[in-house]
């Protein structure tokens, strides 16, 4: 029992987004927790901050196939080095304080049947080595006691990064990007998952390939939306 004290300062969390000491039993310091940038008011239909909830004019206009998203925070400091990080140098530790703090987030919302991140193509996954985007959903779905299915939507055909380019070419990078794999029991109530939200082309590509298989409800949950 006498070495338990020395034993909790040696391996005492460290914070990843600055390096001071962590909050006990996260990899987060104080400081940089009450940094976090949550997510205010937004749109229901695609998480642009708003003043207050409601519809944004792109979404009364011409309505997306998401009935719903939910971004846990915007893309600002630490969210803004904390995913590149997981994304592109296999920091699992700064998807780790994520998946926390999304979990926390997301608690007070309607549980889907299934919880589906987005799906890299094969090729990129083979280059990459990982999908970010399921590197956070898994703890996020074992958190909320929400099924994880990495089975139903497949990503079909290789695309150019979507940072590159701009919103209508977005849209037409991602056409026929996604299909609902063949055979596979349909929930009525999927929930896509993906780590940043932009113009929302991924995500709607992704929802329609489900409302076109017969999903009734297509929801989805971001770690993050710029606005």
């Amino acid at each position: 029992m006498k070495v338990d004290a020395p034993l909790r300062w040696l391996f005492a969390p460290r914070c990843v987004a600055c390096g001071d000491p962590g909050l006990p039993d996260r990899d987060l310091c104080a400081a940089c927790r009450a940094d976090l940038p949550w997510q205010g008011p937004a749109c229901t239909r695609c998480a642009l901050p708003l003043p207050e909830p409601g519809l944004c004019g792109a979404c009364l206009q011409r309505p997306p196939p998401l009935d719903a998203v939910h971004a846990a925070f915007g893309y600002a400091f630490p969210v803004d080095a904390l995913l590149p990080r997981l994304k592109f140098h296999r920091d699992f530790a700064s998807g780790r304080v994520l998946a926390q703090h999304m979990a926390e987030r997301f608690a007070a919302l309607d549980r889907p049947q299934a919880l589906v991140p987005l799906p890299l193509h094969r090729s990129r996954l083979r280059r990459r080595g990982y999908d970010q985007a399921l590197e956070l959903a898994k703890p996020l779905a074992r958190a909320l006691g929400v099924p994880l299915d990495t089975d139903l939507l497949r990503r079909v055909r290789a695309t150019s990064p979507q940072s590159r380019l701009g919103a209508d070419a977005r849209k037409r990078n991602l056409k026929g990007a996604f299909a609902v794999a063949r055979g596979a029991a349909l929930p009525e109530h999927v929930t896509l998952f993906d780590d940043v939200m932009t113009t929302g082309a991924t995500l709607h590509a992704a929802a329609s390939a489900l409302r076109r298989a017969g999903v009734a409800h297509v929801e989805a949950w971001v770690c993050a939306r710029v606005a």
